[in-house]
């Protein structure tokens, strides 16, 4: 099946500086894919260009089988920005019936409000809603046109913990439902939980792309053995230090193990001070 995105060689100017430097992407339809990478990294003007809003220099660029450049294919395409706007004086159902009427065939606005979980507040104004409320609105206007991709840029920035693994599982349930996801982040966290896919780029170019259990050979590198008060071991066989632990001391007071997290790897890729 042809992917949902197909990047060959993208390449982006802003006069001297290259914020994109020849970057090559796949991803398949129906995946959640995490692109991630520090501030001025070039993940944000690759987004731009995905999304249409933007024109490369150089490369080739299909999404959903079009160049994305094209009305036709945004159409086909939500986008939940940072913050979609202010509509303090509107309701909720007013919002969504009103963003319904841009696309051609639009899911049914109440349908909608209560997949995001705001059935309840469907008649507040939007001035009355939470943070983590207002976010669930920006995600049904970005999908009220039954998208075949969404992206979400930091769609969780500013949520408590609660209210971020609500909104984890409607990611979830949008990917059950058949949509492709590109999701922009810093918390690794929210990577690691819902990307089956992550890329990571910096200064303009793409790094690597791998499972998060995988990016960086994170399920192969040495694991530390930790125990007592303080002493640990760094080994690539943790199972026989644990063994020789255990026929030394028996029981092992404080014993852990572990193993490069997906924040240690890319930090590592980018610099700790990118």
């Amino acid at each position: 099946m042809e992917p949902a995105i197909r990047v060959r060689g993208l390449r982006k100017t802003y006069q001297s500086n290259v914020a994109v430097d020849g970057v090559d992407l796949d991803v398949a339809r129906g995946e959640v894919f995490a692109l991630l990478g520090p501030n001025g990294a070039g993940k944000t003007t690759t987004v731009e260009i995905l999304e249409g809003y933007r024109k490369r220099d150089a490369g080739e660029v299909s999404v959903l089988g079009e160049d994305p450049a094209h009305r036709s294919v945004r159409d086909r395409v939500g986008i939940v920005l940072q913050g979609t706007g202010e509509f303090d004086e509107l309701t909720v159902g007013e919002v969504v019936q009103h963003f319904s009427r841009f696309y051609p065939k639009a899911d049914d606005p109440g349908a909608v409000i209560e997949r995001v979980g705001l059935a309840e507040k469907a008649r507040a104004r939007t001035h009355t809603l939470s943070g983590g409320q207002k976010r669930r609105l920006d995600v049904a206007l970005g999908i009220i046109g039954r998208p075949e991709l969404l992206f979400l840029d930091e769609p969780t920035t500013g949520f408590d913990p609660e209210a971020r693994r609500e909104f984890w599982q409607l990611i979830r349930d949008l990917q059950t439902g058949g949509t492709t996801i590109v999701l922009t982040t810093h918390y690794l966290e929210e990577a690691e939980t819902l990307a089956d896919r992550v890329g990571v780029i910096a200064h303009g170019r793409l790094l690597a792309v791998d499972t998060p259990a995988r990016l960086g050979d994170r399920e192969s590198a040495e694991a530390t053995v930790s125990w007592g008060t303080g002493e640990k071991i760094t080994t690539a066989t943790p199972t026989q230090v644990i063994r020789e632990l255990a026929e030394t001391y028996g029981e092992i007071p404080g014993l852990t193990v572990s193993r490069p997290t997906l924040e240690d790897v890319y930090l590592k890729m980018i610099g700790h001070d990118a």
